[in-house]
C-alpha cells in the first residue's frame, strides 16, 4: 500500500487542539457494522492463528449470550452482503446458510439457531471473517454485562477476566473516568440506543512496536518496547493506534453489538500529513500526566515529542 493510501484509510481520531476523556460517540453513517481494508487478508491469517494458539484470550461467552451471537451472525452477514457484495455472497434455504467468502475463497455453511454446526461459538465462527473485533453486552436490571466476545487485538485488556462483569466495573482502570458522572452519563447512553440507529466513536493511544494483539495476558511479550523507543528508531517504531467502535441495538435480545476495529500507522507514515502532525504535538503536548500514564506513553513522551517537532520544523 502506498503512503497516500495509507493515510487515505486511516481514521484520524482528533478534532480539537485538547483530548479528555468523553462521549464522542456520532451517529453512524454508511450503518455497516464493518468494514473491509487492503489488510483484510493479513489480519483475517493473524486472527485465526491466535484463535488457535490462545484460545482462551481471544474467544468467552456466557451462555446468556447465544440469542444474541445469532443475531449478531446475522447481522454481519447482511452488511457483508450488502456493503461489500463483489467479496461476499449468502444461500439461504430454510434455516440453512451458506456464506461466500470470496477474498479468502472460502464457504462457510451452518444452520442458523443450531449451535452444533457451529461448534458451540456462532460469534467466533462469524468473527473469523471480518477484520473487527465483536463484543456482545446483555442489557437487564438497568445496566450492561458483557457477555460475550471475539477479541483477537485487545488494546491492554483481558477479555477472559472482564466477562460478566458490568459496564463501570469494565472501565473501573481508567483514571477520572467517574469525574463529573461521565460513567453515568455513557451508560446511559447506551442503554438508550435504539435499533436502527447506531453510534460510531474513535478510541486512540500510542504503542510501541506494531502489534494488534496487545492483551494483558501477553503484556511480557510487547510491554518491554517501552522502554525501547529511542530518538533514533521513535519514527518507525511508535504507532498511532486507533479504534473504531460502532455500536448496534439487536432487535431481539435486546443486548448491543459493539464492533472495533483497530488501524495502526507509524509516526513517520503520520507525520506526512501536516495538519494531523501540527495537531497532535499539540494534543500531546498539553495531554495530563493520568492520562499519558494510563494509555502507557509516559516512559517515550519525550522521544515523541522531540521527533513531532522536529517534522513540523522541517515542513516549516
Amino acid at each position: 500500500m502506498n503512503q497516500n493510501s495509507i493515510l487515505n484509510h486511516f481514521p484520524y481520531p482528533f478534532k480539537e487542539d485538547s483530548y479528555r476523556y468523553s462521549n464522542n460517540s456520532i451517529l453512524l453513517k454508511p450503518q455497516s457494522s464493518i468494514e473491509i481494508t487492503p489488510n483484510y487478508e493479513n489480519e483475517i491469517n493473524l486472527k485465526r492463528r491466535l484463535l488457535k494458539k490462545v484460545p482462551i484470550h481471544c474467544y468467552q461467552a456466557l451462555p446468556t449470550s447465544i440469542e444474541g451471537q445469532w443475531e449478531i451472525v446475522e447481522l454481519v452477514i447482511d452488511h457483508l452482503t450488502k456493503y461489500y457484495p463483489t467479496h461476499f455472497e449468502v444461500y439461504k434455504k430454510n434455516a440453512n446458510r451458506t456464506l461466500y467468502n470470496k477474498l479468502l475463497n472460502e464457504e462457510q455453511q451452518f444452520i442458523f439457531g443450531n449451535l452444533s454446526s457451529a461448534f458451540g461459538e456462532p460469534l467466533n465462527m462469524i468473527g473469523k471473517h471480518v477484520q473487527e473485533d465483536l463484543i456482545y453486552m446483555s442489557q437487564r436490571d438497568n445496566d450492561l454485562f458483557l457477555d460475550a466476545g471475539h477479541l483477537c487485538f485487545p488494546s491492554n485488556w483481558s477479555l477472559a477476566f472482564k466477562l460478566g462483569m458490568k459496564f463501570k466495573e469494565i472501565h473501573q482502570p481508567i483514571p477520572m473516568f467517574n469525574e463529573n458522572s461521565l460513567d453515568d452519563r455513557i451508560l446511559r447512553f447506551l442503554k438508550n440506543i435504539e435499533q436502527g440507529s447506531p453510534w460510531s466513536r474513535k478510541n486512540w493511544s500510542l504503542m510501541a512496536g506494531d502489534r494488534l494483539d496487545t492483551s494483558l495476558e501477553t503484556f511480557d511479550l510487547w510491554g518491554k518496547d517501552r522502554e525501547n523507543v529511542t530518538s533514533e528508531n521513535v519514527g518507525q517504531f511508535v504507532h498511532l493506534r486507533v479504534e473504531v467502535q460502532k455500536l448496534f441495538r439487536l432487535s431481539v435480545s435486546n443486548g448491543l453489538l459493539f464492533t472495533i476495529h483497530t488501524h495502526i500507522i507509524s509516526l513517520e507514515q503520520f507525520s506526512s500529513n501536516k495538519e494531523w502532525l501540527k495537531q497532535f504535538y499539540t494534543i500531546l503536548s498539553e495531554l495530563p500526566d493520568f492520562i499519558l500514564d494510563y494509555k502507557g506513553i509516559s516512559s517515550y513522551k519525550t522521544e515523541v515529542l522531540t521527533y513531532l517537532k522536529n517534522k513540523l520544523d522541517e515542513v516549516g
